[in-house]
């Protein structure tokens, strides 16, 4: 209780900062080409959060032209193998949360449920395909490889851009903040797989978050209207193979996925605040 308490205390600025001009100008500053002062930007941020350049596609920070570039970079081939299972870790981060829907709440923190037709923006239709489902929340931290990958072969039939704040997602602010990813910024995919049935990904924005973009529209970056944009693909194939790229955050964030009832069971060496990497096994389907 004491510690639920703190971290309120610690989140109480945030309703307070100015969030959207302060994303704003971090995405002016993320897309500008400045030439030695990009640079140094770069190498300080590098330094500060031990950011692992040997694992990049490419490690020359000079040579990045901005920062977006720098921080949506690619891993060089065969930095992250992909486990033979069922459903894999889309990204490197921090498992936050994961577990069973519970009818159609799911868990953001202890003490803290929102509901999944909240976090898809108030479809009750689609949250309902999840209705004792499965559900994970990962989180990236600065230090992070910010491109987003499939855990398992999907077929893409609607994206939804859902209007929202925009807090910090980190740890503690998941802790401080009631219904934190399902009050931010966000951006639906909904995909149909052959093998495992319908599953979302959702990418929850935060402070800094200059934009979401995936591999098929790019840049999901609507004007901020405080209205839901929608797009559907009825003329168009799009499906995306098990650990292919799907996605990517310029200036990171977290990715909360939903599965049907029965599609997963988790590893069960997952928990809460465990690291995890691009393409380790998330879980398989049950026998």
């Amino acid at each position: 209780m004491r510690f639920a308490i703190l971290d309120r205390f610690k989140v109480l600025p945030q309703y307070l900062l100015p969030k959207q001009a302060l994303t704003v100008l971090a995405g002016r500053i993320a897309g500008a080409r400045a030439g030695t002062r990009t640079t140094r930007l770069i190498r300080w941020f590098a330094g500060k959060y031990g950011v692992d350049m040997s694992e990049a596609g490419n490690a020359d920070i000079a040579s990045y032209q901005t920062f977006n570039e720098f921080f949506t970079r690619s891993l060089r081939a065969g930095a992250r193998p992909i486990a033979e299972a069922d459903f894999v870790s889309p990204v490197d981060g921090t498992i936050s949360q994961f577990g069973g829907i519970d009818d159609h709440h799911m868990v953001q923190a202890k003490g803290h449920r929102f509901t999944t037709t909240e976090l898809v923006g108030g479809d009750a239709e689609l949250a309902a395909q999840f209705r004792h489902g499965s559900f994970a929340n990962l989180y990236l931290s600065p230090r992070d490889y910010h491109r987003l990958h499939m855990p398992c072969e999907g077929r893409l039939t609607r994206m939804i851009h859902v209007p929202g704040a925009l807090f910090s997602v980190n740890p503690v602010t998941a802790r401080g903040v009631p219904r934190l990813f399902a009050r931010n910024e966000r951006v639906v995919c909904v995909f149909d797989s052959p093998a495992h049935g319908p599953f979302v990904m959702v990418l929850v924005g935060a402070t800094i978050v200059g934009s979401m973009a995936t591999v098929w529209h790019g840049v999901v970056n609507p004007k901020r209207s405080g209205k839901l944009a929608e797009w559907t693909y009825p003329d168009r194939d799009i499906v995306l193979a098990q650990g292919d790229e799907m996605g990517r955050f310029l200036l990171g964030s977290t990715i909360v996925m939903l599965f049907g009832c029965g599609a997963i069971e988790f590893n069960r060496d997952w928990k809460p605040e465990g690291p995890v990497r691009l393409g380790e096994r998330m879980g398989d389907a049950p026998a």
